[in-house]
Formats: structure tokens, C-alpha cells, sequence
């Protein structure tokens, strides 16, 4: 992780409308480095609308998001952030090793090579596996093994845990808690009661 202090995420007097409701208004929000933003709320409440801004995917319907100081979109932006959705975003046509080879063209290399990740994913062994024999949670953590091997301050997670049993959910928390204490950050949905030790959590809960 590079050492750069001036990493910050912001959303200020945030609103978005959906088929003429409301889901929220004059939100506001600052992430840092080590920091975790989590939004909560039930199904329609928002949660991924708002990502969708933080992404850039959707514009707010009044309010701004930036990063660094600068609004986004912007360049710089996504290439220091990771977005993983509710999907899993993995070529089933393709292995596992070859699933991981073009994210790694894609982005900035990371400080894992993909062996180290696949070991910190427990799926060692996985390498020339077709997608389509993954059990749905081997998928998911294939998906999040992406984010270990390319250089991105900023995760953005939606429901991250999907999938995932009990021990899938311990190991993901720990490579959250991991990238934190390195001096990442994250915003994320979840369902789940999130256990990220020694991390700052915020939550916003949307209703």
C-alpha cells in the first residue's frame, strides 16, 4: 500500500431519488485511511444507490462525492479503487488462474502475487479449475482474491459475505481487517453483523 496521507473519501449533502421516492437526503460522510464505511438498512432502503454514487456509477440527485479533495469522476479515482458487487464479476469460461491474470492486467499490481492470494483465499490447488466447478463460495472469495493482487486504497464491497459459511466470513474479515491496518479503506453493504477487529467502523443505516 502506498504511504499517502491525503487519501480521503467524502460524500456531502448526498440525496437520490428512486421512481419518485426519496431514499435519502443531505447525507453526509468521510472515510480515511484504516476506516470502514458500513451502510445498513433493509432491502430498498438505498444502500446500493448509494454505493452505485460512491462508485460513480449514478449521479446523486443533489450532494457530491469526492476523493482527495477532488470531485468525482475522476481518473485517479478508479485507479485506486476496487469495486467487488453483490455479483461475483468472474468469467466462468475461464479457470481460476485466468481469472485472476486479467484482473492483473487490468490494474496496478499488488503487493501479493496470485499464488500468495489464492492462498490467503484457501483455494491453493484451484489454479486450472473452469469457474463453473467453484462451489458458490469458493466463487466469492475468488472474487474478493482480485483485490489482493492489484494496488487499490479504496474496496468497495457490495454484501461481500454472500455465499460465504461461517468460516468463508471469518477468513474475508480478517483480509478486511488486514487491509485496513495496512492503510486501506473500505465501503461496504452487509447483512451480516461485521466483526473487524481493532478497525474504525462507521455506519450509516438507511431506512
Amino acid at each position: 500500500m502506498q504511504s499517502n496521507p491525503k487519501y480521503y473519501l467524502q460524500g456531502k449533502d448526498l440525496s437520490c431519488i428512486r421512481d419518485d421516492r426519496e431514499l435519502f437526503a443531505n447525507l453526509c460522510f468521510a472515510v480515511q485511511r484504516g476506516q470502514v464505511l458500513l451502510l445498513e438498512g433493509q432491502n430498498g432502503s438505498g444502500k446500493t444507490s448509494l454505493l452505485r454514487i460512491i462508485c460513480g456509477f449514478r449521479e446523486p440527485d443533489t450532494g457530491a462525492v469526492s476523493w482527495c479533495g477532488e470531485e468525482i469522476p475522476q481518473s485517479q479515482y478508479y485507479s485506486d479503487m476496487a469495486y467487488v458487487g453483490h455479483l461475483d464479476g468472474i468469467k466462468k469460461e475461464l479457470t481460476v488462474l485466468e481469472n485472476l491474470r486479467l484482473s492483473l492486467a487490468l490494474g496496478q499490481p499488488g503487493k501479493l502475487s496470485i499464488q500468495q492470494a489464492l492462498e490467503k483465499v484457501q483455494l491453493v490447488g484451484y489454479d486450472d479449475t473452469l469457474i463453473q466447478a467453484l462451489s458458490a463460495g469458493q466463487k466469492r472469495r475468488l472474487s474478493l482474491a482480485r483485490l489482493l493482487i492489484t494496488h487499490n486504497v479504496l474496496w468497495i464491497l457490495d454484501e461481500p459475505f454472500t455465499s460465504l459459511d461461517k468460516q468463508g466470513i471469518t477468513l474475508v474479515e480478517s483480509l478486511m481487517a488486514e487491509h485496513c491496518a495496512n492503510g486501506g479503506m473500505m465501503v461496504m453493504t452487509s447483512h451480516h453483523d461485521v466483526n473487524l477487529q481493532g478497525v474504525d467502523v462507521q455506519r450509516i443505516r438507511l431506512s
